[in-house]
This record gives C-alpha cells, sequence and structure tokens, in this order.
C-alpha cells in the first residue's frame, strides 16, 4: 500500500489526524516513500531530509549553511513546542504568553542568563559556531513563517495554551545557562543546615567525599545563617515549565539535591583486541529526567564538509554524541565543582551595599521589564555582586546570597562545544577539544576507525583561594574566599588506548590517586562503574549484542557492601521472613523481583532513617532517605563511629533486623503477605514520561532497575503511595556504535523522535525501550534510502 504524503513541518495537517503515518519503527521502508517539496526562503540550495522508519531524519545538503538552516527547520517540523517553551523558559519570557503567574520564574532565569562579552562566547566554540547558530535560528523562523499558511499545522499545545511560537535569535541558543548541570551549590546548603543542626561531621552520613577529605567550616561562616529555602529562587530558575505547580514555586522539593547525584550517564569505548569483529565499539546511555518529547534528538548532518550522526539537544545545531565516520564519542558527567554560595554582610545605612574587604561595594542593578500577557509590564530588578547574582536579600538579619558559577564565563553554554567535538578525527584533536571544555563538566569516551579509544573529562574548573575554601560550604563574600583564575583543562587525566582493552565511565570518581589537581569532591556512586568494568574485563570478545545487554543490566553490586552484614543474623517474625527472602535474591533488580521490592522498601525507607534517628534526630529531620548509599553503607560498617551504646555493632545489628521487619510488613500490608513471592519490583516503581501538559505524558509504566544498577533507575521516594518510588531520571537515549562499520550501530530514543502528539513517532519507541530493544542508525546513503519513510525537499525561493 502507498504511504500517504505529508507535508514538510507540520506531521499531521488539518483535517487528517486521525490517519495512520507511514510505517512501524524497524520494518522495511517502501521503495515510494512519502515526499514532498516545501519552498523556503534563505536557502542556498537544494536539502533533502530523509525521515527513516524509526523517525531519525537524515539532511543532505550542498554546504553547511544550508545544512544548519535545514536542522533548524527539522527541529522545528519535530519538537517546535518542546524548543519554545525552552526558549522562553531559558531566557524569562514565559509570563508574555502565559500570564502573571510565571513572572517570579521568568525573574528567576533573568538572574541567570550569560551577560558576558559576545564575542569572546562566540569565539570558545570554534570559529564556524557562530554562523552555525545563525543558520539553525534563521531555519527554525523560516519554518514558523512558513507554518502562517498552514491551517492546523501547529502542534495541538500552542492551541490548547492560547499563544504561537516566538522567533529565535542567534544568542538565545548560548545566552541560556540555566539549562547546565553544574554543582554543588544545593550540597552546600544541605551542609550548612547539617552543620548547623546536627555538626558537620554528621554530614558524612548524607554524603561520602572523594577523595577522603576532613570538612571545616570556613571562618566568618555562621551556618545558622543560612536559610533552608535560601535556593527558592535558583531552583525556580534551573527547574522546567510546571503547568501543575503553585505559582512561583519550581518541581524541585524537600531535600532533592539537583546535583551530580542525581544525574548520571555510563560510557565505555572497547579497543579492537577484545572484540568480535576486531572494530572498536563505543557505547553509551546518558541519564537524565524522562519527559515527553525525549530531552535529546537524533539527528544525521551530511554536506561535503561534514557527516556526523547523533544525538544533542533539540534547541542547539549539531550533535553532542555520536561519531563522524571516523571517530565516535559519548559522555556521562564529569564531578567537578563550579559553583558556591557566597553570604554577604549588607550596610545596615544601605542594603543594596555589601561588605568586601575593609569597605563596603555596591550591587549592580539591572531593572527589566517582563511583558504579561493581558496586563501591564512587570518590572523587576536583578541585583549581582561581583561575585554572581543575588537569590535573595533579608534586611532583617541583615544578609544577602549570591551565586556564583562558571556560567557567567565565556564558553559554558550547555554541550555547544559539541560544535568542536564533531570535526574530531583522531585522539590528539580530541584531547585538545577536551582541554579547552567549558560545561557542563563532561568526561567524553573515544573511539576511531584506526582502533584508537581513549577517555578524557573536560570542564572550566575554579582554583579557589582562601584558608579552608573547598567549595564544600557556603562562604563569606568579602573578598577572603575567591577564584584564583582557572584551572588549565590539559592538566586533567586522560586514558589512550589503556592496556585493559577498554574505557569507561560511569560519573564515578576517576581522577588518579596522585593527582595534585583537586576539581571536587562529591561524586556518585561507583557501583554502575564497577560493574561496567567486571563485565568488560570478563569478556575478551565484546560485541554489540554484549554492549546493549549491559546497558540494560539490572544487577546491583551496591547490595554486595550491604546484605553480609546480616550474615549470621538471626531475626523472628517478619525480619526473619525478610532475612530468607534477601538470602535467595539473585541481586537481580527486575521489573518481578520480590527481593529488589524489599531490599529498596528497607534501604529507602527504613533502614537509612532508623540509623539516622540514632545517631542524630536532627540529621532524620534534614535527611527523611539516603542520598547516597556508600554513606550509610560506610556507617553501618563502622558503629562505633556513630552509635552511643555500649555494644555499637549489637545496636547497629538490631537496626538492621528491626527495619527490615517493618519494611516486610509494609510490603506485606500493601500487596499481600500471604505469598512475597508475588511481591514485584515494577508494582512499586514506575516510569512515566512527563510532559509540562499533563495529559500528553506517556505512561506509567512498570519499572526495573535501581540507581545502582547499570540500567539506572533513579526515584524520589514517597512515603503514602504503594506506587512510590517513580523514576526521576535515566536512560531515554541509548547508543552502541560498530566503529568502522556504521550501519551496524544501533540507539534508542523515548518515547519517541516526534514531539508532536498526533505523530506516531511521539511514543513508537516506548516497546523497544521498555524491552531493552534498538533500532539500527543507519549512516550510509544505502542503508538510509533503503529505509526512508518519508522525504522532505527544501527548495529555494527563485
Amino acid at each position: 500500500m502507498r504511504k500517504r504524503r505529508i507535508v514538510a513541518g507540520a506531521l499531521i495537517t488539518a483535517g487528517i489526524v486521525s490517519a495512520p503515518l507511514l510505517v512501524t519503527p524497524g520494518t522495511p521502508a517502501s521503495a515510494d516513500p512519502a515526499s514532498q517539496d516545501v519552498v523556503l526562503p534563505g536557502l542556498n540550495g537544494e536539502v533533502e531530509i530523509s525521515v527513516d522508519t524509526s523517525g531519525v531524519p537524515h539532511i543532505y545538503a550542498d554546504d553547511n549553511d544550508d545544512l544548519f538552516f535545514a536542522q533548524g527547520v527539522n527541529v522545528a517540523r519535530d519538537r517546535l513546542f518542546q524548543i519554545d517553551l525552552q526558549r522562553r523558559r531559558g531566557l524569562g519570557e514565559l509570563s508574555e504568553v502565559l500570564g502573571p503567574r510565571f513572572v517570579d520564574q521568568d525573574r528567576a532565569t533573568r538572574l541567570f542568563l550569560y551577560r558576558g562579552d559576545m564575542e569572546a562566547e562566540w569565539a570558545s566554540y570554534g570559529p564556524d559556531a557562530r554562523s552555525a547558530a545563525e543558520r539553525f535560528t534563521a531555519g527554525i523562523n523560516a519554518y514558523i513563517d512558513w507554518l502562517d499558511d498552514q491551517p492546523g499545522g501547529l502542534p495541538p499545545e500552542f492551541e490548547e495554551l492560547g499563544y504561537e511560537p516566538g522567533y529565535w535569535e542567534p544568542e538565545d541558543v548560548v545566552r541560556i545557562r540555566s539549562n547546565g548541570l553544574i554543582a554543588n551549590v544545593s550540597s552546600e546548603v544541605q551542609r550548612a543546615r547539617v552543620a548547623c543542626e546536627a555538626g558537620i561531621d554528621v554530614d558524612r552520613l548524607r554524603i561520602r567525599l572523594s577523595p577522603e577529605h576532613e570538612v571545616s567550616v570556613p571562618e566568618g561562616l555562621d551556618p545558622c545563617s543560612v536559610p533552608a529555602d535560601v535556593l527558592s529562587v535558583y531552583y525556580l530558575a534551573t527547574t522546567g515549565v510546571n503547568f501543575n505547580a503553585p505559582a512561583g514555586t519550581g518541581s524541585v522539593g524537600g531535600v532533592a539535591y539537583s546535583g551530580p547525584l542525581a544525574e548520571g550517564s555510563n560510557s565505555w569505548a572497547v579497543s579492537p583486541e577484545r572484540t568480535s569483529t576486531g572494530r572498536p565499539i563505543l557505547a553509551g546511555d546518558p541519564h537524565r529526567a524522562l519527559n515527553a518529547p525525549s530531552l535529546r534528538s537524533i539527528v544525521h548532518l551530511s554536506s561535503p564538509e561534514m557527516d556526523v550522526i547523533g544525538a544533542g539537544e533539540p534547541t542547539l545545531p549539531g550533535v553532542s554524541m555520536g561519531h563522524n565516520g571516523t571517530a565516535a564519542f559519548g559522555l556521562t558527567i564529569f564531578g567537578a565543582d563550579q559553583q558556591d554560595l557566597y553570604v554577604y554582610e549588607l550596610d545596615p545605612d544601605d542594603p543594596s551595599r555589601y561588605r568586601y574587604g575593609d569597605g563596603w561595594e555596591e550591587m549592580t542593578t539591572i531593572t527589566e521589564e517582563v511583558p504579561v500577557a493581558g496586563e501591564d509590564p512587570r518590572t523587576v530588578e536583578l541585583a549581582y555582586t561581583r561575585h554572581g547574582p543575588v537569590i535573595r536579600t533579608d534586611e532583617d538579619s541583615g544578609l544577602a546570597f549570591a551565586v556564583r558559577s562558571t556560567w557567567s564565563e565565556p564558553g559554558t553554554a550547555a554541550y555547544f562545544g559539541g560544535m568542536k567535538m564533531m570535526e574530531v578525527t583522531d585522539f590528539e584533536g580530541f584531547r585538545e577539544v577536551m582541554s579547552q571544555w567549558g560545561g557542563p563538566p563532561l568526561n567524553f569516551t573515544y573511539a576511531d576507525t584506526e582502533g584508537d579509544i581513549g577517555w578524557s573529562p573536560g570542564a572550566l574548573i575554579p582554583e579557589r583561594s582562601g584558608e579552608g575554601y573547598d567549595g564544600l560550604l557556603p562562604v563569606p563574600g568579602d573578598g577572603r574566599y575567591e577564584w584564583d583564575g582557572f584551572l588549565d583543562g590539559s592538566t586533567l587525566p586522560s586514558q589512550h588506548n589503556p592496556e585493559r582493552g577498554f574505557v569507561a565511565t560511569a560519573n564515578e570518581y576517576n581522577m588518579p590517586e596522585d593527582s595534585p589537581v583537586r576539581v571536587g569532591y562529591e561524586w556518585p556512586a561507583p557501583y554502575r562503574h564497577e560493574r561496567i568494568s567486571d563485565v568488560l574485563a570478563d569478556d575478551d570478545d565484546s560485541s554489540l549484542a554484549t554492549s546493549t545487554a549491559l546497558q540494560s543490566d539490572k544487577v546491583d553490586v551496591s547490595t554486595d557492601q550491604l546484605l553480609p552484614l546480616l550474615e549470621g543474623l538471626e531475626g523472628e517474625g517478619s525480619a526473619a521472613e525478610g532475612l530468607e527472602l534477601l538470602r535467595a535474591w539473585d541481586r537481580e533488580a527486575g521489573a518481578d523481583s520480590a527481593g529488589a521490592a524489599l531490599y529498596e522498601t528497607w534501604f529507602t525507607l527504613y533502614l537509612g532513617p532508623q540509623f539516622f534517628r540514632a545517631v542524630s534526630p536532627e540529621l532524620a529531620e534534614i535527611l527523611p532517605y539516603p542520598l547516597h548509599p556508600p554513606a550509610l553503607t560506610d556507617a553501618l560498617w563502622n558503629p562505633d563511629e556513630w552509635l552511643d551504646e555500649e555494644d555499637p555493632e549489637a545496636a547497629r545489628d538490631r537496626i538492621l533486623l528491626e527495619s527490615l521487619g517493618d519494611a516486610y510488613d509494609q510490603l506485606a500490608r500493601d500487596w499481600g503477605g500471604e505469598d512475597p513471592a508475588q511481591w514485584r519490583w515494577g508494582n512499586l516503581q514506575s516510569t512515566t514520561f512527563n510532559h509540562p501538559l499533563s495529559r500528553y505524558s506517556v505512561g506509567p509504566f512498570e519499572r526495573g532497575g535501581t540507581a545502582n544498577t547499570v540500567d539506572a533507575s533513579s526515584y524520589t521516594p514517597t512515603s503514602t503511595d504503594p506506587l512510590r518510588f517513580a523514576q526521576v531520571s535515566g536512560a531515554s537515549f541509548k547508543m552502541v556504535l560498530d566503529v568502522g562499520d556504521w550501519d551496524n550501530s544501533q540507539a534508542i530514543n523515548t518515547p519517541g523522535q516526534s514531539g508532536d502528539p498526533r505523530s506516531p513517532h511521539y511514543d513508537d519507541l516506548v516497546p523497544l525501550w521498555r524491552n531493552g530493544e534498538y533500532f539500527p542508525l543507519h549512516y550510509t546513503r544505502e542503508a538510509v534510502d533503503e529505509n526512508t519513510e518519508e522525504v522532505i525537499v527544501l527548495r529555494p525561493e527563485e
């Protein structure tokens, strides 16, 4: 049957919204794919967009000017509502179309816009970055203009919310900083709260530092002077748009830590000597919030000047991970500390001035008008100290607080450094790009067709001066604690063709033991990296299949650190039943696992809180559940350091058994105690791909895995709902690349490639994702042509 014709841009046009589109991903495409010619001003020549059966666009142009223009057209075709909302959020222009309830969020995000030298900013990404952004945004705007003549072409969210998409400026691509992942201001505030309420040493139960480090309160700081809600404006600036949240609030609540503990990724590269094909393999699966549409979009960009395919942020030209036909690159977050919270003494006679050195320094104030739909514009004032935006001023206490971050420095727009990465063809060039990387702080893995593999981190890392200034607590802003420039990126470590035959990174602390460089102290647990390394080390015949299987691996090796404490213990009643179930568990945290259901409930909701209460009731109030498993596990193995008891080990064992019995009873109440073998982890943990308008969310689906499994599933628990472990982050995009035989490469991007809820590519990839399956990442023109389901030809005006 002939596939129905569609027009460029509007995936479903007026009058045909119910018609089935094209083919199911993974099925062969017809020899007669749907096609359409579209004339657009701004093009130099003809561009072809071939969309394959998985919804991946392959864009072919005669030069890069038209290539990036067409990428802008295509991302607007696929993701117009998503990118428009992200632009408005990042620039502080939500109120203009959504009304007064978003004025506070607009003010907050405007505080964190890049306001520095734009020439230095563009230059930091390479000589072609500015023109790429200009052409990319011109393509978006051309598509928006084209929609004026296409009734019903706008995605449905615009009609429901009553506004139309706005035009882009090239600077919008780089000025927005509040979408970047950097750390650790959230943790600084939590540490100050712990220091105030329970003492600084107790903070070791909240997070284990790497390398080992003794934290002290900086001279001049009163930890109790830091309000618990001091970051409310910061959270409002960095959170997404939530139409269900009360006005002026963000989606981050409670003790949630938005630093490196909440986000993660896996990536590895295997040398040809250890693969079944004699070619390298590179795999990557970044872990971020699971949204609809997906955070990332896959695209193939081909011209005589480049031929790159991979995934990137929809709001950026190019890609940030993938391959260019010669070199492949994947990424994970690197735990460098690029933030600090400053505390200022205000001049009692003039609260616009703050203590600096021996005198008072005036804050810089910017006044802006925020357009508001249906009302007069609101005037907002944005205050800055020499260190950064002021997020709180409290005249009663005589204090102000500002966030200093690398966001104010050129070259730190999130992931835009990928413009230079796309051009890398050898390890030397790769290392050069990483030595200049700005943000977010990342590890990159590397592999090329010559058989080289490698790893290197990159980040703009401040060098802190001042006694006791380690970046782990807020500091006085009076001049005693300053950034003394930035670390030379070329001094960061790297690996090139290591003897073990692979490189792997999973956000673990990976600085050499003898490194004189201190980039940060807070890192996610090492368990994912340990599991990946063990599996790769045991396999000298790696294949694409073994790497895709590893990306779906749900063995939780963190249990190896805790469950030995149960050996030799004997419980009664529910505790005895719990011991029996955990001892029989194979440590696999699949959706159908009863052992995982009990273990996660026990560790998170019962063992952690009960141990915290025994050590410090004040800590238990601040920390309702464990944030960093190694910190709690270390304490349980060393109870004499924490429990003020005559027999600390006996007290520890009592906590283990009592909390296990309580967790067992909880599951029995929720799911029936007659047959614990019927308990399922997937009944407790679920995944929903959240859309800002909840009616377009996808899910919920039952979910396996934990934060500590390679197939990562981080959750924020609730104590009242039996479905209490809602997944908040994981790998929506995954790739496994056959380096050198590129058409064998595989990928998945869920819930789908499209952001239009009317498109079959909106959620068609969910079944594959849930089953750990992939689609082919076609690269050669022959493979693309054989699997094309629609062709969109963009033509210039005559």
